[in-house]
Order: structure tokens, then C-alpha cells, then sequence
């Protein structure tokens, strides 16, 4: 089994067996804490030029199929897992996980400590680390780490370039792409909607222009303070459209309406965080992936807080409280992690037939 190095930015070397794509890369290196579902993590577009730990484990067990991608194309750097299973066994497996990342250009490392690497992580906070061939002179291979300086263009790299349709018979919704999840789509599909996804720099009067019933902002890598024009479409349409948030979208909203967003040191990556809804003390398991978090001192008079993170009371939903707008930092589209909030989708929908209700009265 060929050998492959982990070197973390703190000087942490990790030696383990090479898998996937024989390609060196750097990127930040992250860990998600999930049992199960790394092909929907590896496929998702939240992970843009990150290096994913998965904390459990054994990877790979159940193989890779067609129906669990989030993104035909993924962009996350690099996998780091303790042990990647050889055989793959389930009735829709189609190819192991080290095939899948040969096929997708992804270099792999099992065999090392993940859970020693998970403490280094959470002690020092998410830092940039190369997965390298051990050819190189170690040294050499640091001194490019401290040097490389990692994009900030993430959403940009993972957006679609063009508009293309979902088409439904039901409702007209417009989806800002800053790295959308299928999932969402999916759900989008089961409520009949009749969806136009359009790209990360689309105008407030472009939105406009397609008169859709309401707007979804979706998911995405990065800072969302790298993505300004974003704000301005958003507070250009707000009042005029429902608009729903999640994740980067919920960021994007509360910094649109004056709110300011920090890097968390670790993040919040898996999908059993527990998130109460405060009207109603309502606690959801989600499933989460952000590295940024809105601040909750922040906060302008004109949002408020719906559902806040029961362990680190971190904002993890607002509602505007003059438009019909609301976001949420976790994932009501699930894919992996548990289906409780997907309800959020069915209250985007009747949020929509309230304000056509109400504007038909006016």
C-alpha cells in the first residue's frame, strides 16, 4: 500500500496508506462527526477546498451509489478517514469510496488517528493542511503549506453558470445558486414546484424580471462576507418576494439586513446538532455544515432569533419581522442526517400563500 503524508500548518504530521486520486493537495482541513452518509458530504458543495476528516471509524462500508450525490462534480480537497473499507456491500452499491475518489480526482489517507486529529482541530481550530506523496523533503512540503494562500472565490467556483430549470406544476420559485445540495431540490420536487436555478451573481431586478412565488437562497462554501453584490440583490427583492434561507442563504440574509458573521473555531459539521425553536421549545436534530455563524449581538431590531443551537447557543434561525423572510443556518433538506425540520419547506410554501393572500386583499 503506497504511504501518504497529513501535514497540518501547526508542524502535526500524520503518515497513513494512500487512497483515491494519487494527486497532492492543499486545502482546510475540517472533521464532520456523522456515522454514515460521506457520499452526500463529499459531494457537497459546502465543503468547497476543504480537507474532510470523517471522525467514525470505518468509511466506505456501504459503497457508492446514483442516488446520494449532492453535486455531480465535487470540489472538496481531500479525505481523511481511520480505516477505508476495501469491499463495499449494499444492494445499491455501484463502486467502493477509493474508486469513487479516483474517479472524481480526490486523494484519500486512512490508517491514522482521527480522533488524535479531531482534538488538534478542535484545540487550535480549523488551520490549512496538505495531503503529499512522501517523496518530497518534508521541510519543503511545510514551507509551501505556510506560503499557500487558499481562494476566497469559493462560491464562484461551485455556482452554475447558467440558469437551468426544475420544472414542477406548483408554485414558481426562483434558487440563488451560491452551491446548492439535490437535496433541496428534491424537496422542492416532492412539493410540485416549479423551480429556476440561477446563478450566485444574478441582479434583485433579474429576480424580479422572472416574477417567481418566492426565493430560496441556498447553501454554499466560504465566507459570506466575500459575496457583497449578493447583499444588495437580497435587499432588493426583501419585501417584494418570500424569501427562505439556508445556511450561506441564512448568513447572507442577516448580513443583508445589517448583522455581522464570525469564523467559528471549529465549526458546526455532522448531523446531530440539536437546534430548539424558541416560539414553541420544539427541539430538531439537523444536520449542519458552516464554518461561519452569525453574531448575535449583531443582530439589527428589524430580525429575530426562531431557533438557536442548544450546546453553544449560536443563532441557527431568524425571521425578518416586517417582510415575509426567514432563513435557518441548519439543513431542513437533510442529505445525510435526520428529516426532522424538513416541515421548514411546507412553512416557506404557506409564508408565500399568506403574502399572495395578502396582496390580493390590498
Amino acid at each position: 500500500m503506497a504511504k501518504r503524508l497529513l501535514i497540518l500548518e501547526d508542524g502535526t504530521i500524520f503518515e497513513g496508506q494512500a487512497f483515491g486520486a494519487d494527486v497532492d493537495v492543499t486545502g482546510e482541513i475540517v472533521f464532520n462527526t456523522g456515522m454514515t452518509g460521506y457520499q452526500e458530504s463529499i459531494t457537497d458543495q459546502s465543503y468547497n477546498g476543504q480537507i474532510l476528516t470523517f471522525t467514525y471509524p470505518l468509511v466506505g462500508n456501504y459503497g457508492v451509489n446514483r442516488d446520494d450525490y449532492e453535486s455531480i462534480k465535487p470540489t472538496t480537497k481531500g479525505v481523511v478517514v481511520s480505516e477505508a473499507s476495501r469491499r463495499a456491500s449494499n444492494w445499491r452499491n455501484q463502486m467502493t469510496l477509493d474508486e469513487f475518489l479516483k474517479a472524481k480526482n480526490i486523494p484519500g489517507i486512512s490508517g491514522i488517528d482521527t480522533r488524535a486529529l479531531t482534538k488538534i482541530i478542535r484545540q487550535h481550530g480549523t488551520m490549512k493542511a496538505t495531503l503529499a506523496n512522501p517523496g518530497d523533503s518534508i521541510g519543503h512540503l511545510q514551507d509551501q503549506l505556510r506560503a499557500t494562500v487558499l481562494p476566497t472565490n469559493n462560491i464562484e467556483q461551485v455556482s452554475t453558470k447558467t440558469a437551468y430549470p426544475a420544472p414542477g406544476v406548483g408554485k414558481n420559485i426562483v434558487l440563488v445558486d451560491f452551491g446548492l445540495k439535490h437535496s433541496i431540490l428534491r424537496e422542492f420536487s416532492k412539493r410540485d414546484c416549479n423551480v429556476t436555478v440561477v446563478p450566485h451573481d444574478i441582479t434583485a431586478e433579474e429576480i424580479l424580471h422572472l416574477n417567481p412565488d418566492g426565493v430560496m437562497l441556498s447553501n454554499g462554501p466560504g465566507n459570506p462576507e466575500d459575496v457583497p453584490y449578493a447583499l444588495d440583490m437580497i435587499r432588493g427583492i426583501q419585501g417584494k418576494i418570500p424569501i427562505f434561507g439556508i445556511c450561506m442563504g441564512h448568513q447572507l440574509f442577516s448580513l443583508a439586513n445589517g448583522a455581522k458573521a464570525y469564523k467559528m473555531k471549529f465549526g458546526h459539521r455532522g448531523f446531530n446538532h440539536a437546534v430548539r425553536e424558541i416560539a414553541t421549545g420544539r427541539v430538531d436534530f439537523t444536520s449542519q455544515n458552516h464554518g461561519y455563524a452569525i453574531d448575535r449581538e449583531s443582530l439589527p431590531d428589524c430580525l429575530m432569533v426562531t431557533h438557536e443551537e442548544i450546546n453553544d447557543k449560536s443563532v441557527e434561525g431568524v425571521r425578518h419581522r416586517d417582510f415575509p423572510a426567514f432563513s435557518v443556518q441548519f439543513h431542513p433538506d437533510a442529505a445525510p442526517g435526520p428529516h426532522d425540520a424538513s416541515y421548514l419547506f411546507d412553512e416557506f410554501l404557506e409564508l408565500i400563500d399568506a403574502f399572495q393572500a395578502e396582496k390580493a386583499r390590498r
